[in-house]
């Protein structure tokens, strides 16, 4: 039966690219008059915070994401965010769902 089997499920897929923002910021520090300095030091400072983030901190921040597109406020661990969850994104698997969900509710915004 082709074609019959089931839906494809959605991932999650948590990409980095902290590390070439990273040394772009560093090689312009480098470059920088000292004017400049002030606010690239800041910028470094806050890709590296960003760089230091695990997948589950950018798992369960993309899942509050969702939650805010779509008016959920309550708790992130329950059987109402996991639907809110599906709804938001169609081809989340139950399964996945409820993990992302475990995520969203260990590292909250």
């Amino acid at each position: 039966m082709f074609g019959r089997g089931r839906p494809p499920e959605l991932n999650v897929l948590v990409l980095r690219d902290a590390d070439v923002i990273a040394q772009d910021v560093r090689q312009a520090l480098a470059e920088a008059t000292p004017e400049q300095r002030p606010g690239l030091e800041r910028a470094a400072a806050l890709v590296e915070q960003a760089a230091a983030a695990s997948e589950a901190e950018l798992r369960a921040r993309w899942v509050h994401e969702r939650f805010a597109e779509a008016g959920y406020q309550g708790p992130a661990d329950s059987v109402q965010a996991v639907k809110t969850l599906r709804d938001a994104a169609p081809g989340l698997s139950l399964l996945s769902a409820v993990q992302l969900t475990r995520d969203a509710a260990a590292h909250r915004p």
